[in-house]
């Protein structure tokens, strides 16, 4: 693509001279011979780059390289002058000036310079770009969820991703929270620089201090080289520390060190470092009962609860399922290059009404199993894994056990009982239906009712 260059000059020579030199070489040139016109032009539409003279008649062509930077960030701008001073490049370059030239010269020299400007700026571009990429996939668009504890987290992302305020994740393993993190680091003016991930939980903790810290050569036995922290490899970007409530109180007082002072020493090494990271914990533990408990530190659990966002459970968001299942079936579909499964309502029910102990993770692997095993037509109820079957096995969880004892026997005869009949309710008491939802054979279901004197019951 050609080039759309503004050369704003109020000396009509030079003005025709760089329109003519320009235009072979770069494309399409616009000349503008004072600073309104060339103001007008900015303002129309896409400038790749411009050549502006200092003086403008009696206004300051810097207000033009400004304009330029408000209404075509890509741009990139030349100053030009006959009566350059030092102070002059300065203020050029402060005021978002690519480069500086005195007039008169060399038009080899300026096309060199131009073909460098149209380069930065299709860096710049190239850059913004990736970062909207970047944004998109890793963004508050990468998160399903529709319910009202998911409005909650995308409007705290929304507020808090452009701050440098420290967010601490709480929920149960499987929820999302790394996402979360993501979310928070790509909505960030941080998102050109890493997000560095750590799990406190995984790393022994005799090595967690080296991989969070760095450390020189010979600090330890096994350090033959000097190895770069985490700490470090995150300057200027964020830093995940995931499952926090796992780390030891040794190293809970050297994090709560650094998150103060903004610099550290690597192992073995008297070297001070400082870094300029945001901080974004998580953990699935209740850290205040852990601070209560005296296993987590007060003073650094109050440096990383600036800002606690919560990530509600599956079963608190059952509404969110039905999106869930149709997001996983078209990443794993197409991941596995086949088509799209579609899923029956009576399934969608079965999955809607499971407990999903494991969350989204447990949630994501069924569908991926689904779309392996699933070569072609619908999913059914007799497609998705046995243990979904029983709602996550949590059908009888309101047992009181007294004091002087139970009976185990009598409980679940009564217990056989209510779930027979629940099945032939939900049936319109079809015995077919029902022994197909305990899947039974019909003649034991029947048996089973005879037995225990049901057909009273569903005949009154």
């Amino acid at each position: 693509m050609k080039a759309r260059i503004l050369v704003a000059d109020d000396e009509p020579v030079v003005l025709r001279a760089l329109e003519r030199f320009l235009g072979e070489r770069f494309g399409e040139v616009i000349p503008a011979e004072n600073y309104e016109k060339a103001a007008k032009v900015i303002g129309a539409g896409r400038i790749d780059l411009a050549l502006i003279d200092l003086k403008l008649g009696d206004r300051d062509g810097l207000e033009l390289v400004q304009l330029l930077q408000r209404n075509n960030p890509d741009s990139c701008s030349i100053i030009m002058t006959g009566f350059a001073t030092i102070d002059h490049a300065i203020q050029a370059i402060k005021a978002g000036a690519f480069h500086f030239v005195t007039k008169p010269f060399q038009f080899d020299d300026l096309a060199n310079l131009v073909e460098k400007a149209l380069e930065h700026r299709l860096a710049r571009e190239e850059n913004r770009l990736m970062k909207k990429q970047l944004s998109r996939k890793h963004g508050l668009e990468s998160i399903v969820g529709v319910s009202e504890g998911m409005k909650t987290i995308f409007e705290l992302v929304d507020k808090v991703a452009d701050t440098d305020s420290t967010v601490l994740l709480l929920g149960e393993s499987g929820t999302g929270k790394e996402m979360v993190a993501k979310a928070i680091h790509y909505n960030s003016r941080r998102l050109s620089r890493p997000l560095v991930p750590v799990n406190c939980a995984a790393i022994p903790e005799d090595l967690l201090e080296s991989e969070l810290f760095g450390h020189v050569k010979g600090a330890f036995t096994g350090a033959v080289v000097t190895r770069t922290g985490r700490f470090e490899m995150a300057d200027g970007g964020t830093l995940f520390l995931d499952e926090i409530g796992d780390m030891s109180p040794k190293l809970q007082v050297k994090l709560l060190r650094v998150l103060q002072e903004r610099r550290f020493e690597p192992v073995g090494s008297g070297r001070s470092v400082e870094v300029d990271v945001r901080i974004v914990t998580a953990t699935n533990k209740n850290l205040e009962k852990m601070v209560k408990e005296r296993s987590f530190r007060e003073d650094l659990f109050y440096r990383l609860n600036v800002i606690p966002i919560r990530i509600p459970p599956l079963r608190e968001r059952k509404g969110d399922i039905p999106l869930l299942v149709e997001h996983f079936l078209k990443k794993f579909s197409s991941e596995n290059g086949r088509s799209v499964p579609q899923v029956s309502p009576e399934a969608i029910r079965v999955l809607s009404d499971y407990a999903w102990p494991g969350n989204v993770r447990e949630l994501e692997n069924a569908i991926e199993r689904l779309v392996i095993l699933k070569a072609e037509g619908i999913v059914t109820v007799k497609d998705l894994p046995e243990k979904l079957l029983g709602g996550g096995g949590k059908i009888f969880t309101n047992v009181n056990i007294p004091d002087h004892g139970i009976s185990f026997k009598n409980v679940v005869s009564d217990f056989e009982n209510e779930l027979i009949l629940k099945a032939l309710e939900k049936a319109a008491w079809n015995k077919n239906k029902a022994a197909t939802l305990l899947k039974l054979n019909r003649t034991t279901l029947v048996e089973k009712i005879k037995r225990r004197q049901l057909e009273k019951i569903i005949l009154s």
